[in-house]
């Protein structure tokens, strides 16, 4: 399966991509860099592209469960290299996952699969720098969250 995207140069350091369907997306950088902030800059970008990845991996694997999921945030943390290239050298997802009688094994569960089998975000990522996670769980019948399963 071949895929394409095409990023235009708009302005300043302003690029909008487009996928082969015509939908597009913004990427600029900060205004330290030549850019106006307008938009995540290539490497968030990327990060932002692990995120959806891995989530659109993790929530239909809990409705299939039939988890009771209803809240779902994915944050990316990553360590960045000080010199050219400037790869990320280290990148920590953090799952918090929320929802009436939901439970952390139901989470874990999905969040593993996504990361050992699914996401091809991860997977090529993990080949540049070590991509680590962790996972809160929240039932919010409580609004406690459950004890966080060890980062991984």
């Amino acid at each position: 399966m071949q895929m394409h995207v095409q990023a235009q140069w708009t302005s300043g350091m302003r690029f909008e991509g487009a996928n082969a369907d015509g939908l597009r997306a913004v990427m600029d950088a900060d205004p330290q860099h030549g850019g106006t902030a307008g938009g995540p800059s290539p490497m968030e970008t990327l990060m932002l592209a692990l995120a959806g990845c891995t989530g659109m991996d993790v929530i239909p694997i809990l409705q299939k469960m039939r988890a009771p999921v209803d809240r779902f945030t994915i944050e990316v943390t990553a360590d960045r290299a000080g010199t050219h290239p400037k790869v990320l050298t280290a990148i920590h997802l953090r799952y918090v996952a929320a929802g009436p009688g939901l439970r952390v094994d139901q989470v874990e569960k999905a969040v593993a699969l996504s990361q050992d089998t699914y996401c091809s975000v991860s997977a090529m990522l993990r080949k540049a720098a070590p991509v680590t996670y962790d996972t809160t769980v929240i039932d919010t019948h409580a609004e406690q969250p459950s004890l966080a399963a060890p980062a991984r």
